[in-house]
C-alpha cells in the first residue's frame, strides 16, 4: 500500500462495502490511513460536498496531519469532527495503519442495553470467534470523539484490541492495513447480527467450552499466519469478495 493510489482505492472501496451492508447511518463515518514515512494520513472527508460512504470514489478523500488539519483536498471538503480517533490511534499504536469509524445499527444495540456478544459460532467464523475470545473492550460514552483528550481515552479503551464497541454511537476498528480493518468490522457486525437473530429465535447458546479450547489450540492464528505473512494486508478470498460485490 505504499503507493498512494493504490491507498485512495482501497479506502473508497472500504467506503462502499460499509455503505452498501448499511453498516453506518449515512452519510456518517470515516475510513483512514496511515502514509508511510509521513505524519499525513489519508482520510475519507465530510463537509459540504461529502459523498455517502457507498458512493466513496478516491476524490472524496482528503490529507490531514497528525493534529487533524486537512492539508490537501478539495475546496468542499473537510476533516470530519471526529478525526482525533484516527490520529491519536496512530499515535498510540504504531501497528496500525488504517481505521475505521462507522455506526452500525445492530452493534449499537447490544451498547444500548450492555449485552456481550457470545461466542455463537466456530467454524461458521473461526476469525470471529477468536474476535470473541480475545475479548471486545467498550468506550463507554456516546459523545463525538472531537478533541485529541477524547481521542488519547478511546485509544486508551482499544488498548492492543483491533475492535471497540462505542456505547450509543457506533463502532472503531483498526488494522495494519486498509483490508484488514474492513474484514475485522464486517465480521464484528456479522456477528452482532447472528447474536439478534438467535436470541428472537430463542436462548443463544455458546459454543461448548471443549470446541473453544481446540479453537485455541489450532484455531485461526496459525491461518492468520498464513492470509497475512509478515504483517503483509490480507488481501485474501474475503476481500476479493467484497470488492467485487460492491462493484456489481
Amino acid at each position: 500500500m505504499a503507493d498512494l493510489d493504490a491507498a485512495r482505492e482501497a479506502i473508497s472501496q472500504s467506503c462502499r462495502i460499509i455503505g452498501k451492508m448499511d453498516m453506518t447511518r449515512e452519510p456518517a463515518g470515516h475510513v483512514s490511513y496511515r502514509i508511510p514515512g509521513t505524519d499525513r494520513i489519508l482520510i475519507k472527508a465530510r463537509g459540504a460536498g461529502e459523498a455517502a460512504l457507498r458512493y466513496v470514489t478516491p476524490d472524496d478523500l482528503i490529507i490531514c496531519d497528525m493534529d487533524g488539519k486537512k492539508v490537501e483536498g478539495r475546496d468542499d471538503l473537510a476533516a470530519p469532527n471526529e478525526v482525533y480517533i484516527h490520529t491519536q490511534m496512530y499515535r498510540a499504536r504504531p501497528d496500525v495503519n488504517a481505521v475505521i469509524h462507522v455506526h452500525p445499527p445492530t452493534v449499537i444495540l447490544f451498547t444500548i442495553v450492555n449485552k456481550e456478544l457470545l461466542p455463537l459460532i466456530g467454524a461458521y467464523d473461526p476469525f470471529a470467534l477468536q474476535m470473541v475470545l480475545d475479548g471486545i473492550p467498550r468506550y463507554p460514552r456516546s459523545i463525538l470523539i472531537s478533541s485529541d483528550e477524547l481521542g488519547i481515552d478511546l485509544a486508551k479503551a482499544i488498548g492492543d484490541k483491533n475492535v471497540c464497541l462505542m456505547r450509543g454511537h457506533g463502532i472503531t476498528a483498526v488494522g495494519a492495513s486498509v483490508e484488514e480493518a474492513t474484514i475485522t468490522a464486517w465480521r464484528l457486525n456479522d456477528l452482532a447480527e447472528i447474536n439478534y437473530r438467535a436470541a428472537l429465535l430463542g436462548d443463544p447458546e455458546p459454543i461448548s467450552a471443549e470446541d473453544i479450547e481446540v479453537f485455541k489450540s489450532s484455531g485461526p492464528r496459525s491461518r492468520a499466519r498464513v492470509e497475512r505473512p509478515s504483517g503483509a494486508p490480507m488481501a485474501n478470498s474475503t476481500w476479493r469478495y467484497l470488492t467485487q460485490w460492491i462493484d456489481e
